[in-house]
């Protein structure tokens, strides 16, 4: 099991200023507590939320900060009350770190609405350290914050679920659009929204892609098998689609006018947000009291839910279209991110990056 009292380091790629370029950088890991699990990192998953922090796009970055939280590694030290995983098991480690375990959503197992939540990176931790995320080789987790990657399950293609997968699983699990023949529509195909127009898909629903423009057409319906697409500047086409879907998943990052989508939703639809925007958005009221429409927002999903979305992705066989990269290549991932330029989700090799050496 190794020594628990030793502080080990660790070496990740680390922005130092808002310009959002990382670059190797060496830290402390905190000693394995009697609770914590250390994962040598395999993978780790690059997520559109990665350039709001290494930017400061949101305000509120510490540097220097190692982003990254899709990761996936491979256990090897446990704390002596570690009941869950053994060394030599598979993980993954999404978003969330810590939480106060006391206040109600603790309670009610939906954690990463607590107000005392601790990011995987740019937080605090209860030592006083700041966290650091899985653009590095190691990690220390509290065992609550870690799930068993499904035997069988690709540790690359695990990684995007703990992010992207759960945070459409989530919304809608919660808002009961788990059950088949519901039509839905996925707003954005990128990273979030090619695991939306899957999952949806593997629930059993009618999936309508809309996008800006035409040029993700061919790949929304013969590649990740969406059943209708809709350019959102095709007036004829939107009002046809009208009071046609039961929700919305909305992973669009940047400030968008929502009316036309609203108008899309039947009487009592849905239209939940994902994106991370840092401008108000606006609508006028009679758009959703005309159809008792809701506006609402789903963040990320609990540890239980990302369990679930690992298990039912196995189950229905729902794989993550990813593109696989070396850490020396990430300052590029992140531009052609900006761009939208990655079918669908970067995953960087981080084992096989030997940042090591």
């Amino acid at each position: 099991m190794g020594s628990l009292e030793v502080e080990k380091k660790a070496i990740g790629w680390a922005a130092r200023d808002p310009s959002g370029i990382l670059s190797p950088y060496t830290y402390t890991l905190r000693n394995t507590g009697p609770d914590d699990v250390q994962v040598k990192i395999l993978y780790c998953g690059l997520c559109h939320s990665d350039v709001h922090q290494v930017k400061n796009d949101l305000g509120m970055s510490n540097y220097p900060m190692v982003p990254g939280h899709e990761v996936v590694g491979e256990v090897v030290e446990v704390g002596p009350e570690v009941s869950k995983f053994k060394v030599g098991d598979i993980v993954g480690v999404g978003l969330l770190v810590g939480c106060c375990k006391t206040c109600r959503p603790c309670k009610q197992d939906i954690e990463q609405y607590c107000a005392k939540k601790i990011w995987n990176c740019n937080d605090v931790y209860t030592d006083g350290k700041p966290t650091q995320g899985g653009f590095a080789n190691f990690m220390v987790v509290e065992q609550k914050f870690v799930v068993k990657i499904p035997d069988g399950m690709a540790p690359e293609q695990a990684a995007p679920l703990l992010c992207a997968g759960v945070t459409v699983y989530s919304p809608l699990n919660h808002f009961g659009f788990n059950q088949s023949g519901l039509r839905g529509g996925i707003l954005g195909l990128g990273g979030v929204g090619h695991m939306g127009v899957k999952i949806a898909k593997a629930m059993g629903h009618h999936v309508t892609v809309i996008s800006s423009s035409d040029k993700k057409r061919q790949e929304a319906l013969d590649h990740l098998g969406a059943d209708d697409y809709l350019v959102s500047s095709d007036n004829e086409k939107m009002q046809e689609a009208a009071d046609s879907l039961d929700y919305i998943i909305d992973t669009v990052p940047v400030n968008h006018p929502l009316e036309p989508y609203l108008s899309l939703l039947k009487v009592d639809g849905k239209l939940i947000l994902m994106g991370v925007i840092n401008t108000p958005l606006q609508f006028v009221s009679p758009m959703v009291m005309l159809g008792r429409k809701s506006i609402t927002g789903s963040f990320i999903g609990s540890m239980k839910e990302t369990e679930e979305v690992l298990h039912f992705c196995k189950e229905k066989g729902v794989t993550s279209q990813i593109e696989m990269v070396k850490m020396d290549y990430i300052n590029t991932a992140m531009e052609r991110l900006e761009k939208n330029d990655v079918r669908y989700r970067f995953v960087v090799d981080v084992a096989g990056s030997k940042l090591d050496q």
